[in-house]
């Protein structure tokens, strides 16, 4: 019987955190597998095509993490599109102080380097955008919103929560977080149809 491990999962989530940390460019396949501790025919018998495919499978882990934890966010705050832009922004600011304001968005990170390096990759974090933003915007619908105003306060919440986490990372605080959820307040997350 064949033994099982877990090299698989660990290279996944060791290039995860380092993709949200460095960037594509700057972590080696080395680096991943030192870090992972994952024996090296064991990386390459899960990832017969190298870097890109691990990146592929590290981008849709963590786009499926991340729309986890937003339709999370959107079960706890049903029909309350304030209290769901609030919980969003605390979220992501206690993952930031987490991280000792280490971790950037895989897909941000990424979406800066590989237009010019990958267009399957490139296309790969463009679906993880679209996907994630779509749920925000299914929030807003069913908080009243309009379809066309929902996905526009979508696609400005998310982007919103990128250019925090950036902000976070260079300031070493959270307070970004707490400013977008002081602006929101003032009328960009309540419902007008």
């Amino acid at each position: 019987m064949p033994r099982k491990t877990d090299a698989r999962a660990r290279a996944i989530a060791t290039a995860v955190r380092l993709f949200r940390i460095q960037g594509y460019t700057a972590t080696g396949l080395t680096q991943i597998i030192d870090e992972s501790g994952a024996p090296k025919g064991s990386f390459y018998f899960h990832f017969p095509r190298g870097k890109a495919q691990l990146a592929e499978e590290a981008i849709d882990h963590y786009v499926a993490s991340r729309i986890s934890l937003l339709r999370e966010i959107s079960a706890n705050t049903a029909g309350h599109a304030l209290k769901f832009v609030h919980q969003i922004f605390a979220a992501f600011a206690a993952e930031m102080v987490a991280s000792d304001f280490q971790y950037g968005c895989l897909m941000q990170n990424l979406a800066n380097e590989l237009p010019a390096l990958d267009a399957e990759l490139t296309k790969r974090v463009a679906r993880g955008f679209i996907d994630s933003t779509e749920i925000v915007a299914e929030h807003f619908r069913e908080c009243g919103f309009a379809s066309a105003r929902a996905s526009s306060t979508a696609a400005a919440l998310v982007a919103a929560v990128e250019g925090a986490r950036t902000i976070a990372r260079l300031e070493r605080t959270p307070a970004i977080f707490q400013a977008l959820a002081d602006v929101s307040v003032r009328g960009w997350a309540a419902p007008k149809g």
